[in-house]
This record gives C-alpha cells, structure tokens and sequence, in this order.
C-alpha cells in the first residue's frame, strides 16, 4: 500500500503540473476551443460527398453538384488552415494568464510563425513559385513548429515588453487602448525582426525551413508513436489512471491528444480529397466512438451489468441516473455517484475497460471492417449513432462489439460488489 500510494502522490502531482503549467494548459485550451471547428470542417467532408454527382444527392438532383465547392471551403478555412488559428488562440491563452494584451499578443505570435516557413510555393515538376502560403504553413504540418514558436514568440514578447526603456510613452489622456498600441510597438518591432533574420538565417545554414525541419524531426516520429497500437493503447490507460484519481483524464492527455488528433484528421481528410485511403486511426472521432464509448472506462456497459447483477439498491439507483447521459457519452454521474474514484473494487475494469475497446477498434481497422476516420462526430452524440455517422454500420457493429466484451469484463465485478456488501451487513449485525 505504501509503494501505491507513493505511485497516487506521484500521479497526483503530474496532473497538478500539466494543469498549472501555463504552456501546456494553453495549449489544451486551444485545441478545446477549436474543437467546433474541427467537427464542422470535418462534416463539410460529408456534405461534399452527400451533393457529388457520383455517390450523392446529386444524382436525383443534379444542381446539388454545384454546393459541393461551398462546402469544400468550409474544410479548408477550417481543417486545412487549422495551424493559423491554433497559434493564434495558444498566444492569446498564454497572454490572458500572464496579463499581457491577448489580441496584440495573439497577431505577434501568428506574424512571428509566419515568418520562419515559407512564402512562396513551388509547382513540383516546374521551377516555378508564386508567392502565397502552402499547406506546409497553413495546415496540419505548421502544428508542433506552430505550438513552440506562440510559447517562444509570447515569451520573448513579454521580456521586451518589461523593458521601461523601450516603451513610448504617452500622456494620461490618451486612450488606454492607443497607449497600449505605442507601448507595443517597439517591443514587436524588435521581435518581428529577430524572428525574420533567424529564420533567414537558419534557412541558409540548413537549406530547409523551420517549419519543414521540425515537422520532420519533431512532428513525425511523435505522430508515428501515438498512432501506433501501442501509442494507442497507452493513452487509453493514462486517461484513466488519472479518472481513477479523480482527475479529469481528458484535460490531462489533451496536450498531446489534441495536436496529434487535429493532425491526423487533417491528413485523413487531404488524402481522401485526393481519393487515397486515410492511414491515421487515432482521431478524435475514433476516441469518443470506440475509447470511450458511453463514457471512459465504458461505463455505460457497467451501468448495464449493475442493472442486471446487482443486488445493492444504492448502486442500482445511481445506475438508473446515470444511464441517458451515459448513452451519450457522459459519464460523471456513475464515476463520482459509485464513486468508480479510488474504488479498488472496479480499479481493474475502470482502468483498462478503454484499452479493451481501443484494441477491438484498432484490430477491425487492420482487417479493414472500419477504415480511418474523415468525421469527428461531436461528443454527446448518443452511441451507435456516433458509430454510425463516423464509421457507417460497421462502426456500429464494432462498438456493440466492444458493448458486449467490456460488460463481461464488468460483471465478475459487480458480483464482487454483492459479496463485499453482504460482508458489511454480517459486520454491522
């Protein structure tokens, strides 16, 4: 027990450190308040194919064919530009924690990334460029170098701008937000400079761009390991470790979460643009589909086995509570109502149901009965629509599937919840 709770301490003071560290909180903060706009650019995907002459609508009503570009801009002003806005908003979260001006803060660090990656953008097979920004700045590629340049931007920013030296001062009577314009300017100058003469610089010594170099050495090899089964499986883990806890498993692996799946469902949807097979499982469709069905630790499968097994009329009232908004995914009420937190009869089950379910999902995408999602279904979509929308009936197939198996793994379970209540009321008599 000692070493166990040494091991909560330490799990304990990790989650505290990922919510209070400002750099990564900001980032999970972005990556959650850009999550809308995943879904509908994702869902436009889906439009286009519902009003294509070939498959869709349009061949009962052929002036349908004409939306299909419409709703192609919708996902690339918002899936395949998503690193614009993604260092804009981490910029503008680290500047609200830090007290610093969020929107001038916001444009310094989206102005500074664009100053490390290219501007122009060569035709393959032709030497010839335009100017403009490509899908390497824009897109889901510009992500990490994205993440690294708002922290690093912010910071520097914030340096200068506690430099008394450097400020214009201004009388009293100006308006606050034209004082605030004037205090900014040399500070911003000096960091648009540096950042232009060190990209310059560093494309010289290296024949490559920042954003190319780090989306090859850092972003690659960090989206090869977490799309992995193994990468996979143990994210599905630490998420629920940390619920076991009684901390937010969500918000705790969102950091790495969100990059890699915003990634990844940019690269599935640019792929079948192209009328090639997406390759990139992990999306968050895939999670809130198959991970966490009906809740992480796929509770709603243990509402289920209460319901049938159980004889502890407590357990069975918090189950009946709980099973809608489990059917929709949400499952706060059975884990803090049981409590499922630091309950060690269901730790097991709790803690490895959504590994379970993730290797159910990952082996059907290997015998392609699902293939790599180009939809994230929103969260609270209730289960087996979510599976429906994302995967077609075969998701369906599988999360029943995985419904099945993780009620099994549930039951022997509650059957020891009956014994260990049975136990209690022998030591009360």
């Amino acid at each position: 027990m000692n070493i166990l709770d040494k091991l909560q301490d330490k799990l304990l003071d990790l989650a505290a450190l990922v919510d209070e560290n400002v750099y990564l909180s900001s980032i999970r903060a972005a990556f959650t308040d850009f999550v809308p706009f995943i879904i509908v650019g994702s869902f436009s995907t889906l439009l286009s194919i519902l009003v294509s002459g070939d498959n869709g609508l349009a061949r009962w009503i052929p002036v349908l064919k004409e939306l299909a570009p419409a709703f192609s801009m919708i996902s690339f002003v918002t899936i395949s530009t998503m690193t614009i806005s993604i260092v804009f908003l981490i910029a503008m979260n680290i500047a609200s924690y830090q007290e610093m001006p969020r929107f001038i803060t916001g444009v310094a660090a989206l102005a500074t990334y664009l100053l490390v990656g290219p501007t122009s953008i060569r035709f393959e097979g032709a030497d010839v460029s335009i100017s403009g920004l490509g899908s390497s700045v824009l897109g889901a590629q510009g992500l990490f170098v994205g993440m690294i340049i708002a922290i690093v931007s912010t910071q520097v920013l914030r340096k200068l701008m506690s430099i008394e030296a450097i400020k214009i001062k201004l009388p009293s009577s100006v308006p606050h937000g034209i004082a605030v314009s004037f205090n900014t300017l040399i500070p911003i100058f000096i960091l648009l400079v540096s950042f232009a003469i060190f990209g310059y610089v560093f494309y010289l010594a290296t024949d490559s761009y920042l954003n190319t170099w780090i989306y090859n050495i850092v972003q690659v090899p960090l989206q090869i390991a977490f799309q992995s089964p193994i990468g996979v499986i143990l994210m599905a883990i630490v998420n629920q470790v940390f619920w076991f806890l009684g901390v937010h498993g969500g918000m705790v692996i969102e950091p790495i979460r969100g990059p890699i799946s915003a990634a990844a469902i940019s690269e599935n949807i640019a792929l079948f643009n192209m009328n090639q097979a997406p390759i990139n499982v992990l999306t968050r469709g895939f999670w809130t589909s198959f991970v966490v069905l009906g809740g992480g630790g796929i509770t709603i499968s243990l509402i289920f086995a209460i319901l049938r097994f159980s004889k502890r009329e407590d357990y069975r009232a918090i189950s009946k509570l709980s099973l809608l908004p489990g059917i929709s995914g949400i499952n706060e009420p059975i884990i803090f109502g049981l409590p499922l937190v630091l309950n060690p009869i269901f730790a097991i089950p709790f803690i490895f149901n959504s590994s379970i379910a993730a290797t159910i999902a990952l082996i059907a995408t290997k015998l392609n009965f699902i293939s790599p999602g180009i939809f994230d279904v929103p969260p609270g979509i209730p289960m087996f629509i979510n599976g429906f929308i994302g995967y077609g009936w075969q998701g369906v197939v599988v999360q029943i599937i995985i419904f099945v198996v993780t009620f099994f793994v549930w039951t022997p379970f509650v059957l020891l919840s009956n014994k260990n209540i049975e136990k209690e009321k022998d030591n009360s008599k």
